[in-house]
This record gives structure tokens, sequence and C-alpha cells, in this order.
């Protein structure tokens, strides 16, 4: 422990013990002391407190500063002196931010986002479709951090959401329904609480605050780092680029400890991206900021500035927790820069020694990466041999942008690009080790995985509609040229379907790695290891039929939603609406877009089901152990029959009458 954290726990020992106050319940803010009266400070200046009576104003007699904390100015970072105060210096746009210490609080708002920060832009946003910062005017006399003591001991665990993305009020009601609902349903996160890695919104940034009110149902602390759907998107400037966010969120990149992990939230979605960023050439995509504006994955010069100084009060042996929009690398996007992050490398140089993890969100695929590994684009797009310590793109609660059909629950399917459920990511913590988990939305935690068989039969339906889609726009007035009732029953295997093992086993392992383990036992046979469609060993993507998760693309490419209609007047209730607004339908039940598919997998494994399986029924036994030696067990039953049977009630033998 070092010398600022073990001073802050002396002071606090003296303030009395705060353990049983519920994280959002200190509900407070930024102590903001103005003296118009004054002339205003050359430098940012306060105190970081203990706040006692629990009101957000710093009562100098009683409740006394917490020394060797933390405070940032975004580039600059100081520590807290033996009163708590500090003084750093000042430029506009700044944001004034504490280091959340291990063993306290920061108060939250009304729907449970920390309160930590103060803005300073003296003159406000610039125009603005959704008005970003309102001018702050003069720095302030002091600006105040209250901080309450609450014991992080043990085990804890921490939620990690990826794109939430509601781009209606219709989307914010599956978010409720779905994560926020299972967020809710526990009791063990108060100490880490969530952190949403970005895509909060889908563009309309008049969602926030009910997007904040719905999160805050989940009753723990919710932290964000900004995606590239929460730009201010007339910003012609990347500085302003997020001020709406900052204004209804907080800052873009921050940090904040709990327990023995240090967690450093970070901007890494640069927009407008200008010709400077095409210097190597592999980025012509921004060579047209004016008239083309879009946006770059790159953490930039300033940012990893403050990481340096950052890290330097952090002690070696602290987890670190790197938190980002776009990942540092992936797979569903290896082959692009825009969608991994630039100078990755630089960020990795300032980690090199120190335990860390890498959390992102951005692609709508669970990707989950162990050190040592490597895939083709890495090094030929961001320069990255193999990765250094474990990354984990976290999927999405949107899961694929609220696409599919709805289910029982009346809920999207919106099964991601790479097969997995919507849901999230959970960190188990105990000192600087973790276990992550994939929890599923509205399924239970231990359940991991999907299966399907991959039948020749399967294969060449699949090819029917991939061939039809190339040629026809999502919403095509043309039926596609076979649909779920021509495929039938896709557990039903014919003698020929099994031949030369041209049908085999499917595993979607939703948070599967290299480590990982898989093996299926048919029946009384022995069990036997399945094998993984990709390696990691610096191999590219492996796509198309041979390599698709027939149970994901089985509804992903069947969608019936089209096919909506009423005579309501309404032209909007017609089909079905996603992302902008754009329109699926009226029309023919129909695949999603190609790109939506999970065509490919980082997690998928395969087993050739034995051409010897006897005529009838049969059941395959999957068993997957992960890096940390758990076991997670799921079934499928299958048949095997001579001849494939109709599938629709057989009339035929009702024609005539008998006798």
């Amino acid at each position: 422990m070092t010398l600022a954290v073990a001073t802050a726990t002396v002071s606090a020992s003296s303030a009395g013990d705060q353990s049983a106050i519920k994280p959002t319940d200190y509900v407070g803010s930024v102590e903001v002391v103005r003296d118009s009266a004054a002339e205003p400070p050359k430098t940012a200046r306060g105190v970081v407190f203990h706040d006692v009576d629990r009101d957000s104003r710093h009562d100098g007699n009683r409740e006394r500063g917490v020394a060797g904390v933390a405070v940032s100015n975004g580039r600059d970072v100081v520590r807290t002196g033996r009163d708590g105060s500090y003084e750093l210096p000042v430029y506009d746009g700044m944001t004034v931010f504490v280091t959340k210490p291990s063993g306290y609080l920061t108060p939250v708002d009304s729907d449970g986002f920390p309160q930590f920060f103060y803005h300073h832009l003296p003159d406000g946003s610039p125009d603005l479709r959704f008005d970003g910062l309102p001018p702050t005017g003069p720095l302030p006399k002091a600006i105040n951090f209250p901080l309450l003591r609450s014991p992080e001991r043990g085990e804890m665990d921490c939620a990690v959401i990826g794109d939430t993305q509601t781009y209606s009020n219709r989307e914010i009601g599956y978010l409720r329904d779905g994560v926020v609902a299972d967020l809710a349903q526990r009791d063990d996160l108060d100490a880490c609480g969530a952190l949403i890695v970005g895509d909060v919104t889908g563009d309309d940034l008049g969602l926030y605050p009910r997007i904040k009110q719905v999160m805050g149902l989940s009753d723990v602390p919710v932290r964000a780092v900004p995606g590239n759907h929460d730009i201010d998107f007339d910003a012609t400037d990347d500085k302003n680029s997020f001020d709406t966010y900052r204004r209804e969120i907080g800052p873009s990149y921050y940090s904040y400890d709990v327990g023995d992990m240090h967690f450093i939230g970070l901007d890494n979605v640069r927009y407008p991206c200008t010709p400077d960023d095409n210097a190597d050439g592999k980025h012509a995509f921004c060579d047209d900021p004016t008239n083309h504006p879009t946006y770059n994955g790159v953490i930039g010069e300033e940012q990893l500035a403050w990481v340096a100084n950052d890290l330097a009060t952090v002690p070696k042996d602290k987890l670190v927790v790197i938190a980002t929009h776009i990942p540092l690398v992936g797979y569903r996007d290896m082959n692009t820069t825009k969608h991994q992050t630039d100078d990755v490398t630089e960020l990795y140089r300032l980690l090199d020694g120190r335990p860390a993890l890498s959390v992102s969100g951005h692609t709508q695929a669970l990707e989950n990466f162990e050190r040592g590994d490597s895939y083709a684009g890495w090094k030929d797009n961001v320069g990255v041999n193999a990765v250094p310590f474990q990354h984990i793109v976290v999927g999405a609660a949107s899961g694929s942008w609220w696409t599919g059909d709805l289910g029982v629950d009346g809920l999207p399917e919106t099964l991601q690009r790479g097969g997995a459920p919507p849901g999230y990511v959970n960190l188990k913590v105990d000192g600087n080790e973790y276990v992550d988990t994939y929890r599923a939305t509205g399924r239970p935690a231990d359940e991991q995985m999907s299966l399907s068989l991959s039948s020749p039969f399967f294969r060449e339906w699949y090819r029917a509609i991939d061939e039809w889609s190339a040629q026809n726009p999502p919403t095509s007035a043309t039926p596609p040229p076979v649909n779920i009732n021509d495929l039938g029953d896709p557990n039903l295997l014919t003698t020929a379907d099994l031949a030369d093992g041209g049908s085999w086993l499917v595993a979607n392992v939703w948070n599967g790695t290299t480590s990982s383990e898989v093996t299926v036992r048919i029946d009384d046979r022995e069990p036997v290891r399945a094998t993984p469609t990709q390696n990691a060993t610096g191999e590219g993507q492996r796509a198309g039929a041979e390599y698709t998760d027939p149970y994901a693309v089985m509804r992903q490419v069947q969608v019936t939603r089209y096919g909506l209609a009423s005579t309501s007047g309404d032209a909007r209730a017609q089909g079905w609406e996603v992302f902008r607004g754009d329109k699926f339908g009226p029309g023919p039940a129909q695949p999603l877009p190609r790109w939506l598919w999970a065509d490919r997998s980082s997690h998928l494994w395969r087993l050739p089901l034995p051409a010897d399986l006897e005529v009838g029924g049969h059941t395959a036994t999957v068993r997957a152990t992960d890096a940390d030696g758990r076991e997670f067990v799921s079934s499928i039953q299958f048949e095997v029959v001579d001849e494939r049977p109709p599938m629709q009630f057989r009339t035929e033998k009702f024609a005539q009458p008998t006798g």
C-alpha cells in the first residue's frame, strides 16, 4: 500500500465508520465555491475532504482533508497535501477530477452516476444540436471534492457493459427490461458498480436523461466512457465532440480505484479525424472532415501523457483496468484501422511490467483474447504482434443493435456478430486477480454456450440465403429462395449427412479463449476434444458456411419482424426500425444485413460427428473448461434417420377415407 493510500486510511479512521451506507444513497455533488468580488484565481485549488455529514459541503472545522489523493486537470496529476488541499494549472476546456481512492465513495447523482469532477469552459460550447456544456464562467475560488469512507474488503464484483446504445425510447425500454433488470436482481455490485464502455446512447443525445434514469434502476454506481455514438456530430473539432456527453455523464477520461484495482477510462474516439490521421496512408476515411466527417480509433498524445502521470501515482502491483470504447485490437474488425486503436503500442509501453486488463465494446461481439494471442490484422493495421495481457471485448447490452425477432419476453433476440446473446461481463476480483464471466441477458449465470449441428443440408440452405442476400437489399419485396420451413428440423440428420465426417457439432462457448478446453461425449462413448475454428496464432478470419454458428445464423437470416403491418395509419409502425430510424420492412420475412451474421467467431468449437452413429436418438454432452478451471456443461439431443421425412402434416394420409 502506498503512502498516499495509507495516509488516507489514517484520516478516515478518525472520522468514524461509514460502512453501513449503500453507495447509491450517498447523493451529492462536488462543492464549487465562488467569490464574485474577488479576482478569479490563476490556479485550480480546493480540498478533498471526508464528508462526515454527507452534505457535500466542506466544514473546515469538523471535516478533515484526505491526504495523498490524486487530483487531475486532465494533464497534470497531483497528490493532496496533509490537509487534503491541492493546486493545479488551469486551461480552458479542462475537467478537474479526483481519482476515487480505495476505501472511499464519491457522491452520486439521483441516478447513481458518480460526481467527482468539475468542467471549466468559461464561454461554454459552440452552437451544438444538443447544446453541449453551458458557460461555466470564471474559475471558482475552490473546487472541493467530498469523499465518504466505505471499506472495500475481500471479493468484489464489477459489471462491465458494452453498448447500451439505445437509439429510441422503445429501445430504452428494451434496456430496462433486459440488462438493467438483471443487474437489479444482484446484491453484490455495490463496491465496484457498473461500467459502460461506450455508446451509452445511439446518436440521440437527448435520450441521456431517460437512459440515466433507467440505469439508476440497477441501484449501483454507474460509470461510463464515451463511444462513437455519444458524439456531438455537429462538432467541428475533437475538443468539443463529447461536450454533451460531458454535461450529462462526466469526463471523457479519468481514473478511479476499487480495492486493488485501478480503472482508467479513456476516450479513444477522435472526431472528426483529419488528414493528419492519414499520414500513414491507412486512414483515407479521415481525409475530408468538412464534407465527410467521421471518427478514428486513437488515444492521442495528450491522454497518453496524462496516463503516464496517472500511473506514476499507482503502485506497481495494482491491477490496471483500461476501459475504452473502441477495442485496442479486435477479431471481427481486425482488418480495419478505424475500429482498432492506432497508438495501442504506446499504451502497452506505459503499462509494461504491470498486471493489466483491457475492456472495450464497439463491435457488438464478445471476444476474449489471452496474453500471447495473435491475429493477422493486428500487425498490419496497428502494429501489434501479440497482446501482452488479457483483452476482453465485452459484447453488448444491445446485442446486435436490438435486431432480430422478439422473444417471449418481448425483447429482441439480438444475437451478436459472433453468435453470443446480449449481456455483459462480470469481473469477480480478489486483490489484483480476477475471474471473468459472461452474463447473458435473462439467462442463468451458468449458461455459457449454445449448441447446434452443421450438416451438408444446413450449409446448402445457408448458401442459398447468402447468395440471395448478396444481391438483395436489407428490405426486399422479393422473398428469399428458402426460409426456416425449408430447412426443417436442423437436429435431424440422415446417414448420408454423417458420411465422411460431413456433419459436425458446433459449440459456441460465448466467453471462450485459447485456453478453453471443449469436449463432447455422445451417448456413452468416450469424450472427444473439439477443435476451435480460430487458434489466435497469427491467422486471419475463417468465415463462411463451414465456420458459421448455425444456432445464431438460423435466427439472423429469418426475421419475421419485417412483416409487421397494420391499418393504424402510422407509417413508422410498419415493419420495424433500427439505428437512426432505418426502415426494415414491411415485406416478407428475410435476413438481417449480412454484416450482422455470425458467419465467423473467435469462440467456436467443432467436432465431426461419427459416421457410424446408429439410426435413432442421441445426446451430445458438451463440457467447456475455462482458463480458471471452471466447468460449464450443456447438451443437445438429435436424431439420425435413413431418409429425411416430410416436415408438414401428412395430409395425403387423410385424403381418402379408410375401409
